[in-house]
């Protein structure tokens, strides 16, 4: 398979096909010595590798971080230089503000994406920075990781990032439908109730997200893009930045709508307002915000479908009762809309 790239109409076929050596030689490109170590690192959107550095630095422990890198190869077709560099410049600005978060590595010209002209690919290093994802935040931690987002926040909100989605009801509901309809990914035997729904929270819930701040954010805040190191939490993975109401980067810390969820919740604003204010009236977006969430995941999975791993990542896209599933989580959200399960918070 090849895939078009964004920056020209020549097909890139090592997107696939990233043996070792190619990626070595790419790192060496940049000015780096490898000793031959390179490991395979988790990420479908993407192409991640830990690759250890050749250093002369001998009073480094032989595990030491600083003997790593990480590598990143951008999946074709998927963002534009300048997209990238509005992430780029984002984590520059957050890491300026002593913000905890993973930057990438600037070159002697300050550059942090380059392009590999053999490869035809766009890549970028990242520091190796040791820290594990907690497997749930309690009361404490929840404040401690709202004052965090709330300096996140203020940082994102001094500048603005053009080139980058905006999450709403247009880019995020109904472009995305378009797209699994015209492809035909969306079965004909869901189409007409699968569109119904998804049509309905749009319509409802657009002038929502207009009247709200729309600024930088991390955009796929989830726990597994927050890492609990030697000097306490930091974020990780903003390939997902957006243009979008700071909301969504809490309740992808709190996915749940439960009594125990709501009560995270509040640790976290307590923690968020601590550090600066936030419009509570944005949470009646939550949940349009998730509704949002599932039919781009569903446009995103059938966009990469021809991607080797995303089958057997996704077996059960591919069949009726996932499709079934879907339209029964979105009529459920289309429900709850109208109740508004955070307005008493």
């Amino acid at each position: 398979m090849t895939l078009n790239t964004p920056w020209g109409n020549t097909p890139t076929k090592f997107f696939f096909n990233l043996t070792p050596d190619l990626i070595l030689n790419a790192v060496e490109r940049l000015g780096y010595r490898c000793t031959g170590r390179c490991l395979t690192l988790n990420s479908m959107e993407n192409r991640v590798y830990d690759v250890e550095l050749d250093l002369d630095d001998s009073t480094l422990p032989k595990n030491s971080p600083e003997r790593f890198v990480i590598v990143k190869f951008y999946r074709p077709g998927r963002w534009t230089k300048e997209q990238i560099q509005d992430e780029h410049d984002f984590l520059t600005d957050l890491v300026s503000n002593d913000i905890p978060v993973v930057a990438p590595i600037a070159n002697a010209q300050l550059t942090t994406l380059h392009y590999d002209e053999v490869l035809d690919l766009f890549y970028t290093l990242f520091p190796k920075i040791g820290g594990r994802s907690p497997d749930e935040l309690d009361d404490e931690m929840c404040e401690r990781v709202g004052r965090l987002l709330a300096r996140m926040h203020g940082i994102g909100s001094t500048r603005i990032a053009k080139n980058r989605i905006k999450v709403n009801p247009q880019t995020y509901g109904l472009d995305n439908l378009k797209w699994l309809i015209d492809s035909n990914t969306l079965p004909s035997e869901h189409r007409d109730r699968y569109q119904k729904v998804v049509e309905s929270i749009c319509n409802k819930t657009d002038s929502w997200f207009s009247q709200a701040k729309q600024q930088r954010i991390h955009g796929d805040c989830h726990l597994g893009n927050l890492l609990w190191g030697a000097h306490g939490f930091f974020w990780v993975d903003f390939d997902d930045m957006v243009i979008g109401p700071p909301v969504q980067d809490l309740w992808l810390l709190v996915p749940g709508r439960d009594e125990y969820a709501q009560r995270k919740m509040r640790s976290v604003l307590r923690g968020y307002e601590m550090m600066a204010p936030f419009d509570r009236k944005t949470l009646r977006l939550i949940e349009p915000l998730r509704a949002l969430r599932f039919v781009h995941f569903a446009a995103w999975i059938g966009k990469r479908w021809e991607d080797p791993s995303f089958p057997k990542g996704f077996p059960q896209f591919a069949t009726s009762r996932w499709w079934q599933e879907q339209i029964r989580d979105l009529e459920e959200e289309l429900s709850l809309i109208d109740e508004d399960p955070w307005q008493n918070l």
